[in-house]
């Protein structure tokens, strides 16, 4: 999905339109049992009502795309069927109205949350046993307007409208007792139960060049290094690839350990510099989806940055051999274009991108040492000091 299709679906979570139609939830205990289900109309909620709840699923289209948000594939198990695959169709199909696939999904969410709690240690603190969860669903549907040759929506014209379900799952914990004011009289307030931003979600299904790619569905993890890999198979059937953390720390060993000595603070510079252009060119393309990189791309990048062909090649093997000769990587994986840091064991530098060529490595008598340029005011725990000529 492209970052204005993920700002068009956004935009309609507002709590003053009420444009989704219908909202459902399960509310279940630790164990995964069932304490309360609901079905609300999106029209009838209060206003503080809908702001919380639009709150809530706007989260779950929120991060980075290629690391918080990550496309699953439901079309590699179809061969095979694929229940969940038909599950969540059914989901879409139905606009919620049809009971069956509701509780279809929320008995795949409630069998992970039993199994995460089976797995969990007999010890867990009090705080972890008397959590829960809740599991919401939105529907929504809008017309997809055709595009005059100017690239401007035609809104006389349309003739397919985009159907989808949205789905969050969120912690519900209780509330610490605090004193509070209440009818003349201060006193400690009751143990309520807070629900949490969410830790996961998904939008089913994906859009694909203004329509629906009924095979994709988007999942969100608000820990890039946690896939819920549970979750996942039990609603999706299948599971990404490889998490955006270890996508990106594979990444970083293949070229330390392909590069060898021609792995210098100058490549490094080079590569950030570039890979980051690249992200930023495409991100300027609101049509465009977020950059990924095959082998083959990733090797010329070394190669401009003037690392040797004996290297680059060793890269790309290594790169294939890894994730696959077909297989791409998130350009975010690879650099941070808002982020450049320098680490020994001992010290970390993080310097703005713009100015990362501040910082240089070089040998003075006989010890290997890290060199930033003082170009102007040098602070020390917020104090100016003053350096020697």
């Amino acid at each position: 999905m492209t970052p204005k299709d993920l700002s068009e679906i956004k935009r309609r979570l507002d709590p003053n339109k009420r444009y989704p139609h219908h909202i459902c939830g399960c509310y279940v205990n630790h164990d995964g049992e069932v304490l309360a289900t609901f079905r609300k109309d999106v029209s009838m909620l209060s206003q503080a009502e809908a702001e919380r709840y639009m709150a809530l699923f706007r989260k779950a289209l929120s991060g980075t795309q290629g690391q918080n948000l990550l496309p699953v594939s439901l079309a590699g198990s179809l061969s095979e069927g694929n229940p969940c695959f038909d599950n969540l169709y059914a989901l879409r199909n139905t606009r919620l109205r049809d009971d069956e696939p509701v509780q279809q999904l929320f008995g795949a969410v409630m069998a992970w949350l039993q199994e995460e709690a089976a797995d969990q240690p007999q010890t867990m603190d009090a705080d972890k046993l008397a959590s829960s969860t809740l599991i919401l669903l939105l529907d929504d549907a809008f017309d997809v307007y055709h595009r005059r040759r100017d690239g401007e929506e035609d809104r006389d014209r349309s003739d397919t409208m985009f159907t989808y379900v949205l789905c969050c799952v969120c912690p519900v914990r209780p509330r610490k007792p605090e004193l509070a004011y209440r009818d003349g009289d201060f006193a400690v307030t009751a143990d309520d139960r807070i629900v949490a931003p969410p830790e996961l979600g998904f939008l089913y299904p994906a859009r694909e060049q203004g329509g629906s790619d009924i095979y994709t569905a988007v999942y969100y993890t608000k820990n890039i290094a946690d896939l819920h890999e549970g979750f996942a198979e039990h609603v999706f059937g299948s599971v990404p690839a490889m998490p955006a953390s270890e996508e990106r720390d594979t990444l970083r060993m293949m070229l330390q350990e392909t590069l060898a000595e021609e792995c210098s603070m100058d490549v490094m510079q080079q590569v950030h510099d570039k890979v980051s252009d690249l992200i930023r060119e495409q991100k300027e393309d609101k049509q465009a989806d977020p950059l990924t990189m095959d082998a083959a791309g990733i090797a010329q990048i070394l190669d401009d940055c003037g690392v040797s062909r004996e290297k680059t090649e060793a890269f790309a093997e290594e790169y294939r051999e890894t994730f696959g000769h077909a297989a791409e990587v998130a350009a975010v994986n690879l650099v941070s274009p808002r982020e450049f840091k320098v680490q020994t064991p001992s010290v970390s530098i993080k310097v703005d991108p713009a100015h990362k060529d501040l910082i240089s490595t070089r040998v003075i008598d006989g010890q290997r040492c890290i060199v930033i340029l003082a170009d102007g005011a040098v602070e020390v725990n917020g104090v100016n000091i003053a350096m020697d000529a």
